[in-house]
């Protein structure tokens, strides 16, 4: 697939500022994939990647974000929401919560105690 200006979509993340880097050993950064054609329709996939390198190899994590679809020269961007991953946060919120309601009423009757 040829990209525009010759480059590839890593380096179009790097030259909009979409990579940020720690200690050279750590990558975020937004890739989109292979463009497929579909009767007037092409459709491009988008991901954010995590990419961890270690000294004998590396570990990457996809995580879907958007398509991509172009028709008749307009593009439109399609978000893809994760529910799944919605659910899980406002459950790890919502116990994070209930572990501080939990603290303090523990604290509360160890005061009581004491004095």
């Amino acid at each position: 697939m040829k990209h525009p200006e010759g480059i590839s979509p890593l380096d179009q993340g790097m030259a909009k500022g979409e990579r940020r880097r720690f200690q050279g050993l750590l990558h975020w950064q937004k890739i989109s994939g292979q463009s497929i054609v579909v009767n007037d329709f092409t459709l491009t996939p988008q991901s954010w990647a995590l990419i961890v390198r270690f000294p004998r190899g590396a570990f990457v994590w996809h995580r879907p974000s958007a398509v991509l679809v172009e028709r008749n020269g307009q593009m439109q961007h399609l978000p893809i929401v994760d529910l799944t991953r919605a659910i899980q946060l406002g459950l790890l919120g919502l116990g994070g919560i209930i572990i501080t309601i939990v603290a303090f009423v523990r604290f509360a009757r160890r005061k009581e105690r004491v004095l």
